[in-house]
């Protein structure tokens, strides 16, 4: 192998349920954050230490999508459902097919509408998400 890696953005793919994200901002448009401590240590007054593995696997996902994106109407529209009978949750898919990175919830919900701006072009909208449970592989 001779270390040479290819990133290529239009090969990110991310999925919410049935709805395939599109309309993605110019720069950083997903971002993925484990809200769990993941593994915390505390050391004791004679220098004994324990270390404490938090078993949540939570994870914050931010999508960064241009003012057009069609992804905005789907994602109103669950953060109503979800408003009104608590029924807006939806599987997520991010899959990075060149890099072999894999993210995966059975359930994600939108935490909050995105701040709204408007400006001389067109703003980006930033939607932060939150997961039940998660799966992240990096090959």
């Amino acid at each position: 192998m001779d270390g040479l890696f290819t990133y290529n953005p239009a090969m990110v793919k991310a999925a919410l349920g049935t709805h395939m994200v599109t309309g993605y901002a110019e720069d950083t448009f997903i971002t993925i954050e484990e809200i769990s401590q993941g593994t915390t240590s505390k050391t004791g007054c004679d220098g004994e230490t324990v270390r404490s593995v938090d078993p949540n696997t939570r994870f914050s996902v931010k999508l960064t999508l241009q003012m057009g994106s069609p992804t905005h109407k789907y994602l109103l529209n669950r953060y109503n459902r979800d408003k009104k009978d608590g029924n807006g949750s939806f599987p997520i898919l991010i899959n990075d097919l060149t890099g072999k990175e894999k993210f995966s919830a059975i359930n994600a919900w939108v935490t909050k509408l995105p701040t709204n701006t408007k400006g001389k072009e067109g703003q980006n909208k930033e939607w932060t998400l939150e997961t039940g449970q998660a799966d992240f592989q990096i090959e």
